[in-house]
Order: C-alpha cells, then structure tokens, then sequence
C-alpha cells in the first residue's frame, strides 16, 4: 500500500504529463546517458542496459577484472613519473636532439615528441583510471574492452623501457628531478593539500553513506539477528571499506600538515642572505637569436649582457684556431651542398681556407634549433642567414673591445694532424698574439699547463670538479661544472673555501633561480636574454612567509575538510531520522505530506518492520522486489 501511495503521490508531485516531461524523466535520461558513456568508453558497450549492480560492500568485479585494473594503475604511475622526469629535464632538450641527431643525421625536435608521447600515455591512463572509478562507485562490474588491455600493457611495455634506458645511459637525468623538488617542493606541497581538499567530497560522501547504511540495515534487523547470524557479515564489509577510504586520506594529510618540518629549499631564506644575481657566459654566444658559434651569436650574447664569451675551438689542417662544436661541419655549414662527400669528415681535417668560405648560418633559418624561439626579424634574418666560421682570432678581438671573459673547450686534432702534439702552443700563441688582456682569459683545457702558466702567467686556470686539496695545489681558484652537481648541497663545501663556481648549462628559469639561491657565481647558458630579465628568483620566500602560508593551508583545509565531512554526515543522519519516522508511524497515519517529504530524499520508502523475522532468501526478494519498483 506504501508503495501505491508513493507512486500515485510521486506522478502528482512530478507532473508526468506528454506535454511537459517531468524533472524525473530528465534525470532518469541523463544517468542513462552517464552510464553509458562510463560502460562505453571503458568497455566498448554503447548501448544502454540495466547493469546488475553489485551488494554495497562486495566486490563488483571478477579477480581477472581486478587484475586488470592493477595493471592500470601500474600503467598510470609508471606513464605519470615519465611525464614527470621528461618535463623537468627541460633544460636539456636541446642536447637530446643534439644526440639523436649524431644517429640519425636528421636534426627535429624529438625531444618534443617525446614530451606529447608521455602527456598523451598519462592523459590516456588517468582517464580509464577515472572512468573505472566512477563505475565501481555505481557498483557496476567492470569490464575492460581487450583492446584497452593491450594497450594498457603496451603503455606499462614501453614506459619501462624508456624509464630503464634513462636509468642506464642517461642516469644523471634523475639528478634533475631532485633539483626541481628542492624548487617546487614549498608550492607541491600546497598543491597536494589543495587536491586533499577537493578529494574530500567524494570521500566524505562515499563514507557517510556506508556509515548510514550501517545503521539503517541494523535498524531492520533489531530483534532478529539472532536468527540471521549470516547477513552480519555485511557489517564488516562496510566497517572495513570506511576504514580502507578514509584511513589512508588522514594519514596522507597528516603527512602532508608535517611536511614542511623535512622540506629544505634552498629559496626560502632572508632576504638579506639572498647573495648577488649570478653573472652570464653566453653558451657559444647566445644561440637561441643567432647561429652558435658565429660573430653574430658573440655580439648578441655581449648586447644582452653577457659578462663572458664560452665557445668551442678546433684547429685546422693549416693551423688556424677556429669556433666550432661538432666533430663534423654537416649540422652548422652548408658543406653538405659545397662538398658533399666530405660532409662527415672530421672538422679538423680542412684548411682554414676553405672552411672560411661555407655558411654557417642557413641551418639556423632554416631548423630554429630551439623549441618556442622566439621569430628573428628581417634585418637579424638577412644577417643570420650569412654568417661564416669565425676564427678564434675575431673572437679574441670582440672580447678584448669589450672586455669580456672568454672560456672555452679546447679539442684536440685527430692523428696525423701536423699540431697533434703542438695544439695548446698555438692557441696559446694565438691568444698573446691578440694582445687581450691575460685575466680576461678563463683557461680550462688541461693539457700542458705548466706550459700555460710560464707563458702566460695572468691567465686565470679554471678546473673541473676536483677536491679543494688538488685546486689548491695547482692554485686554482675557479671551478667549471655541471649544473646537476648542485643536487649535492649545491657545492657547499666550495663556497665556503671561496672557489668561484661556475655550472653549465642553464637555460630554464627555475634552474637559474636555484643556482642564485645557491649564490652561485656564474653560470654559462644559451637563454641570456630572459635570464637576464629576472629581477629576483623565482619562487623566493622568507621563512616567515612561508610558515604563515603553511599554517593557513593547514588551518583552512582543516576547516574545510571537517565542514565537509559534516555536511554529509548529518545529510545522511536525516535520511536515517525520516526512515525511522516512516516506519514507526501506523500506515493510516502516514500522510501525504510525509510521504512527499520522504521522497524528496530517497524515491522508495523503505518498509515496515515485519511481523515475521526475514529469512535470508526472504530479505534477498525483498530487496529485489523494491529495486523493481
């Protein structure tokens, strides 16, 4: 009789009419179209079907099923730490292109496609991961379509892979991960507390609604339990899955109120103890506006300015010193077009003659070897575009104009050149030749220095990363050094035995940021001109910023968080205080503004105790019975 009542009352309350569709229609066509885009995208159903849902508390889904959806979160994790470790190496993504086009002599930006690869992998991923979610919370069993099975294993195939090929060949790549936590690791950790504060809803709901059912199916069985010992076991279920949800989020945030106690960033710090802004090398000059290693790229390296000049020298067959990276002229020169079967010969197998005559500019024009450079103009396009190989000579003379330092990598001549073992003698007498000042000369090969030193004693010795006990017995006082090395306490120990420090290569913002944060002296980059930009580092704050912003976190998400959990609490405590109501009441005092007020809550009322205890299979029809109507 209830369920008549609530039928008749219900069409009334909702105005089921052909002319004006009632709200429940609505709301029963928009979960008809929710549960088939969930069933479809997942399991390849695109056709709506009433889906046998699964008792709270049991599992919905076979163990192959729950296999398959440990195996998507693998894929997920996996996909996600390989966007994470590709994005923040960044900074060497030009080296990276640099590499594979020494393989494939085909110069693109692979770096790029890698990067889309592994955001498309953990878009992919983390959108089955959602959907299944949203179909366990309906409790409908889950069945992945095979096809995203193969994918699944593909993408756990292949992110293992490259996450194992850059553990075994490009290992200090980690390194970098580890600079960025010490950057991003203050704003993360707000992040994470930001998502522990939306992941709340979801949980309060999913636990205050276990919580109420509890207590309603306790509720219908006073009296009984001792003939129906079984269905008690119910209660355990749904005991343990609120404790499976909500333990782990409290733990996580606990963790996360107590991170700052074991966060160390090297850009929180007074703003009196903030050292001076690092000083620049342009990176054979400033190669992301001009072709690297030309005239232009120096000057426009100086114009932004560069306190030093870095670049690389060879020497040619005729004993010419000249600027040039690569072991052969086939990426920077046209040679490909002048000369093209000797396109791959060694740089220093050419007279200086003929190597003063190929262009080394076209290439820039034409590949922009840089990802989001910035467009040249006409007039720095027309200029690009003629550039020849500088001879270390020219270099020398802009430096000494403009009083620059100069640093560079010295290679030496393959076998059989005539200055194999004479190299460091003429550049050296290239150099005083030039009459550039002594101390403007930062001299980092290390072969015959005591050469060097006797005939120019003024030039100041650079070294790689050696112990303070050998740089002070070869009286060196500036060390050169990779960036990645500032993982380790940021080179503390050289700091405070007043070693200048300078660390190569910085082009990203953050990364320069740190290296000032870690009152580094200088630092060599190809992104002079938006490095020099920067007034102060990014992501700066003082401790006491920072330990208002943490406690405010803490204190808010606190507040929010238990609002929320409230809310839903005691939206389902009255739920329950209706249900109670509805069946304590005598049925012909259950009028029709009770029943209107219960349906506005729940759209069956739940019935009478009955006068008979239930036996199992009675409270199996019963249930069966009410999800019919």
């Amino acid at each position: 009789m209830h369920e008549d009542i609530l039928a008749e009352s219900g069409n009334k309350k909702m105005g089921n009419s052909d002319e004006n569709p009632s709200p429940w229609l609505e709301r029963c066509f928009n979960r008809k179209c929710y549960i088939t885009f969930l069933t479809g995208c997942y399991s390849c159903h695109w056709q709506y079907r009433e889906w046998e849902t699964a008792e709270l508390g049991s599992c919905c889904c076979s163990w192959k099923e729950q296999f398959s959806y440990l195996c998507l979160i693998i894929a997920f994790v996996l996909s996600a730490i390989f966007l994470f470790v590709w994005a923040e190496t960044s900074n060497e993504y030009n080296g990276f292109d640099w590499v594979v086009y020494l393989g494939t002599k085909r110069w693109f930006f692979w770096s790029i496609i890698m990067l889309s690869t592994a955001g498309i992998l953990t878009a992919y991923t983390s959108l089955l991961l959602l959907i299944g979610a949203f179909l366990l919370w309906e409790r409908i069993e889950l069945y992945l379509h095979p096809c995203h099975k193969v994918l699944v294993l593909l993408v756990i195939a292949l992110c293992s892979f490259l996450l194992s090929i850059l553990n075994q060949y490009w290992r200090d790549k980690w390194l970098i991960a580890g600079l960025s936590l010490k950057v991003f690791a203050p704003f993360l950790h707000m992040s994470l507390i930001t998502v522990m504060i939306i992941m709340s809803w979801p949980l309060a709901i999913c636990v205050a609604h276990l919580e109420s059912e509890v207590r309603i199916r306790r509720y219908k069985m006073e009296g009984y339990e001792h003939e129906v010992p079984e269905s008690c076991n119910i209660f355990t279920r749904l005991r343990a899955l609120q404790i499976a949800a909500g333990l782990p989020f409290l733990l996580i945030l606990l963790c996360l109120y107590l991170m700052p106690l074991g966060i160390y960033s090297p850009c929180i710090m007074k703003k009196e103890n903030l050292g001076p802004k690092p000083k620049f090398f342009g990176h054979r000059g400033a190669p992301m506006l001009a072709p690297e290693n030309t005239m232009m790229s120096f000057e426009k390296a100086v114009e932004h300015g560069a306190s030093g000049l870095e670049t690389d020298v060879y020497l040619s067959w005729d004993e010419v010193p000249f600027l040039m990276h690569d072991y052969d002229l086939s990426r920077t020169t046209n040679i490909r077009e002048v000369q093209p079967s000797s396109a791959y010969n060694h740089t220093a197998n050419f007279n200086w003659t003929f190597l003063s005559t190929l262009n080394a500019g076209k290439w820039f024009i034409k590949h922009k070897p840089f990802f989001g450079m910035q467009p040249l103009s006409e007039a720095d396009e027309r200029r690009a575009s003629s550039q020849t190989i500088p001879s270390l000579a020219e270099l020398l003379e802009l430096a000494k104009n403009e009083k620059k330092f100069v640093i560079f990598d010295l290679f030496g001549p393959p076998p059989n050149h005539p200055l194999r073992k004479n190299f460091v003698r003429r550049v050296v007498r290239v150099i005083l030749d030039s009459k550039i000042e002594q101390r403007l000369i930062f001299w980092l090969p290390g072969y015959d220095r005591k050469y060097v030193r006797f005939m120019a004693p003024d030039f100041q010795h650079v070294g790689r990363l050696r112990t303070l006990e050998e740089l002070a017995s070869e009286n060196m006082t500036i060390i050169n050094v990779d960036y990645k090395r500032l993982f380790y306490s940021g080179l503390r120990h050289y700091k405070a035995a007043k070693i200048h420090i300078n660390v190569y290569t910085v082009n990203e913002p953050w990364l320069f940021s740190l290296a000032w944060c870690y009152r580094i002296n200088s630092v060599t980059t190809d992104n002079i001109q938006v490095l020099n930009q920067l007034s102060h580092p990014l992501f700066f704050m003082t401790p006491g910023n920072y330990t208002f912003i943490w406690f405010f976190m803490v204190s808010a998400s606190a507040i929010i968080i238990g609002f929320v959990f409230c809310y839903h609490w005691i939206k389902e405590l009255k739920k329950e205080r209706w249900l109670e109501e509805a069946t304590t009441a005598p049925a012909g005092l259950l009028n029709l503004e009770t029943i209107r007020e219960g349906t506005t809550m729940e759209t069956e009322v739940p019935p009478q105790k009955p006068d008979v205890p239930p036996t199992k299979k009675g409270l199996k029809e019963t249930k069966n019975t009410k999800g019919k109507s």
